[in-house]
């Protein structure tokens, strides 16, 4: 059985501050389940709160932040692979893999075992193949997968993609078995509507004083396309259009204040679809501290495992 604690709620709840305290007390690491965390550059607007994972003396090993470079369009199917990765070098550290993030569909993704297969072009698959017949290529594909009629066979471009398509196929097939063999005990960070509500706003205002204007600017310097930025929404859109002279500061903070209050709320709305779906999710009261809320987890986790 693998073992995995999920951390989960909507934004501003505190996750990473409570997954980071946990990871303390148990020897664990920190996988981000955050779309947008895994780009290098984009710190403030994502909240990575990286000063979070220093507890006390302690420093917390954390994953899939800052793996990719802004503009790269990441997807649910890489962060399925990448969790694995991390997951299973978490496990040769011996320590415990911790998922914290409030990104419903990542989450959702490895706690339920989405299938999603995708078969790229492969060229160092290809070139493998080059020294072989059609025939030879033939018989490789019916080691793989039944024929049942001749269009995968007709040419060889043909014939390689189907074999490109099988080995996708069984990656997928190892993938989900691995995600299956997960044992995930969920805890949520819950708070009163008008209470998360005072946190986003009390936050944003927080992350503009510290710079996030800034790292907006220093990311189109860089030369990350305006349309790149706006396409991540929230922060990065609405202070691009800011920057661009499209808003006022006024307007800015106004209407992301409430596109954030409104995708706080999305993303409860997920969760709650999770649970219809069969997940557990242990909810813990927000405003209890941080000692009663580890108390919680721990009770629980010793239970379960």
């Amino acid at each position: 059985m693998n073992r995995l604690i999920c951390i989960l709620g909507p934004t501003a709840s505190g996750k990473t501050t409570l997954a980071a305290n946990l990871a303390a007390l148990i020897k664990g690491e920190i996988i981000s389940a955050d779309s947008r965390q895994v780009y290098k550059g984009m710190d403030i607007g994502t909240g990575k709160d990286l000063e979070d994972y220093t507890v006390g003396s302690i420093k917390i090993p954390y994953h899939l932040i800052d793996i990719k470079e802004p503009g790269y369009e990441y997807n649910v199917y890489e962060f399925q692979n990448d969790f694995i990765d991390a997951f299973k070098l978490i496990e040769k550290n011996d320590n415990i893999p911790i998922l914290c993030g409030g990104s419903g569909m990542y989450l959702d993704s490895i706690i339920r075992s989405y299938e999603m297969t995708k078969a790229n072009i492969n060229y160092e698959f290809r070139n493998s193949l080059d020294g072989k017949s059609d025939d030879d290529l033939i018989n490789l594909l019916k080691e793989r997968v039944p024929l049942h009629n001749t269009s995968d066979t007709s040419s060889r471009e043909r014939i390689i993609r189907a074999l490109e398509i099988a080995n996708a196929k069984e990656d997928n097939t190892q993938k989900l078995s691995f995600l299956k063999s997960i044992k995930s005990v969920n805890f949520g960070v819950l708070f009163d509507r008008q209470t998360i509500r005072e946190r986003i706003t009390d936050r944003l205002q927080s992350r503009l004083d510290n710079g996030m204007l800034d790292e907006i600017e220093n990311l189109l310097n860089q030369g990350i396309k305006k349309d790149e930025l706006i396409f991540y929404g929230l922060e990065y859109k609405y202070l691009t259009l800011h920057v661009l002279g499209k808003l006022t500061f006024a307007e800015m903070f106004d209407q992301l204040n409430t596109a954030i209050h409104q995708f706080a709320k999305r993303q409860m709305t997920w969760y709650r679809r999770m649970e219809k779906k069969g997940v557990h999710i242990h909810w813990i009261d927000g405003h209890l501290s941080t000692d009663e809320k580890l108390a919680l987890i721990l009770n629980v986790v010793s239970k379960t495992y």
